[in-house]
């Protein structure tokens, strides 16, 4: 039997589980490294495209659902013919917003739009970039942890519209993204996989390993450089709610899932003995997947 204090901190911890996305991965972005494994393989990325073109040419980049992350100062500072932030998060464009006020940054825009209800249909991804990107196509596109929100079966769509219709001549895309297997139990896949297969019957199939063997294998690729990797990224924070807020963003409350209240505590319960009580950091192994377009070099990854 629980003893009171710990019910108290489990009621803590389904509590959080309301609050909004954008707060969640700021704990997330604070407390783990993810931040910095991202940025480290960007900043190659944008490396090997800045190579491919004269010292003084202005570049530009779409970031797709990270706008407010801290990657933002490295693509704000790299891509100064434009940087647009897409994003479905009104609260996260809106800290940019005054951020882009108040630092007098006249290059950066912000598009609220659900991606998914514009890049899966190459029309209406043909007049965001007439009316919405000025016309002009991003020699870098990022994916960064946005994935999650778009279902296996359209990925192919949206790859083939932002490769056709967003992606410059020379340029490439960046996408990131939790691995979908693991038989480690204390990885975020993990836990994901066991409590929605538990709850909801469902497998992640949102893998990027496979996915590269895909694109492979379509023609329109046929001349694009397909490079992978993988990363550890670690997670812990002293501090119950704050921990239990990065877990209901991996597992998708509520956005994509709908726990009930007993299934949320259960799972309060499984990450407070499991993790937070022995101190035991959540793992992330997590891939990144690159498509470099019109360098004529190998690509940094």
């Amino acid at each position: 039997m629980m003893r009171p204090i710990d019910m108290h901190i489990i009621e803590r911890g389904i509590k959080i589980a309301d609050s909004k996305m954008f707060e969640e991965d700021k704990i997330w972005s604070h407390y783990s490294n993810d931040k910095v494994d991202v940025g480290e393989e960007l900043a190659m990325v944008i490396r090997t495209i800045f190579k491919a073109f004269p010292l003084r040419k202005a570049i530009s980049a779409l970031s797709i659902g990270s706008s407010n992350e801290p990657q933002f100062r490295l693509l704000q500072s790299s891509f100064r013919d434009g940087l647009y932030l897409l994003d479905v998060e009104k609260e996260a464009l809106d800290i940019v917003q005054e951020r882009i006020h108040r630092q007098h940054i006249k290059h950066v825009k912000t598009i609220p739009c659900d991606y998914s209800k514009i890049f899966f249909n190459p029309e209406k991804t043909a007049l965001l970039l007439k009316t919405k990107l000025e016309g002009k196509k991003m020699n870098l596109i990022t994916l960064h942890h946005s994935l999650y929100y778009c279902q296996k079966s359209n990925w192919n769509a949206l790859f083939e519209n932002l490769y056709r219709h967003i992606l410059a001549p020379n340029g490439a895309i960046h996408t990131v993204l939790m691995a979908a297997e693991s038989n480690e139990c204390h990885t975020t896949t993990w836990l994901y996989n066991h409590f929605v297969g538990k709850y909801f019957g469902h497998r992640n199939d949102q893998e990027l390993r496979k996915f590269k063997k895909e694109l492979q294998a379509n023609p329109l690729f046929s001349k694009a450089q397909i490079l992978m990797r993988w990363h550890r990224v670690h997670f812990f924070v002293n501090d119950f709610e704050k921990f239990m807020s990065a877990i209901w963003m991996i597992l998708l409350y509520p956005e994509v899932h709908q726990y009930s209240l007993k299934q949320r505590e259960e799972i309060t319960e499984f990450i407070y003995k499991k993790f937070w009580k022995v101190k035991r950091p959540l793992v992330q192994l997590q891939d990144h997947l690159v498509i470099y377009r019109g360098i004529g070099f190998k690509g940094l990854i």
